[in-house]
């Protein structure tokens, strides 16, 4: 008998929606979400476009987040945050091909990580990397400056702490295509700006991806 085996025995898993035992965010549940069945075109200054899942206003999607990247910070949260991406594109008509880029995920700052534990947004693209059959490189772009929680900041402030707070290993992009993942996209500040180092470090061109869209 495994650890997950024992872990699930002692802390048995409910939906955040219903209460039903089994996991953490059942099939019924799921389908309150909303999940988009078709893509809707994004364009950015940086971004060339970005790909979501769901909107992020429904209660119980704000409740998932909150409990993946806050107290009780439920990492095993990624697989079905994941999962969402992924019957996105299982049910959109036209599916992406994304068989020749990279994902990399949006990083956080070293006192961040140390203390979640984890980083979000790489917990996530492990699970889609797997489904897309691409790598997950999360080495090559860093966050190298503290920045407040950007839920705490107005639109204007969230484009001005995220000015210069990234840093990319050039060798590892170079003329790469690069999907881009986090779990929510706001008003795209962040993404935005890690997209702007990663294509001046040389990436051909990047795509965002996120479990949610504010």
């Amino acid at each position: 008998m495994n650890k997950k085996f024992f872990l699930d025995l002692l802390f048995p898993r409910f939906c955040f929606g219903c209460q039903k035992e089994g996991s953490y965010l059942c099939e019924d549940c799921q389908n309150i979400l909303g999940i988009l069945e078709s893509h809707q075109t994004y364009s950015g200054k940086n971004l060339k476009d970005l790909y979501w899942a769901t909107p992020y206003q429904n209660p119980l999607m704000k409740k998932l987040i909150h409990c993946f990247k806050y107290e009780p910070f439920l990492k095993e949260l990624s697989k079905s945050l994941s999962l969402l991406i992924i019957n996105h594109f299982q049910l959109i008509e036209k599916q992406p091909d994304f068989s020749e880029f990279i994902l990399i995920p949006v990083p956080l700052y070293k006192k961040r990580l140390k203390w979640r534990g984890f980083n979000q947004a790489e917990e996530i693209g492990k699970e889609v990397s797997e489904f897309l059959k691409i790598p997950l490189i999360s080495n090559c772009l860093l966050k190298i400056k503290e920045t407040p929680p950007q839920i705490e900041l107005l639109e204007t402030e969230r484009k001005e702490s995220v000015l210069g707070v990234f840093w990319v290993k050039k060798e590892e992009i170079e003329e790469e295509k690069i999907l881009l993942i986090d779990d929510v996209f706001t008003t795209g500040a962040t993404m935005e700006e890690c997209a702007r180092v990663l294509k001046k470090a040389g990436a051909k061109e990047v795509i965002g991806l996120v479990v949610a869209r504010g």
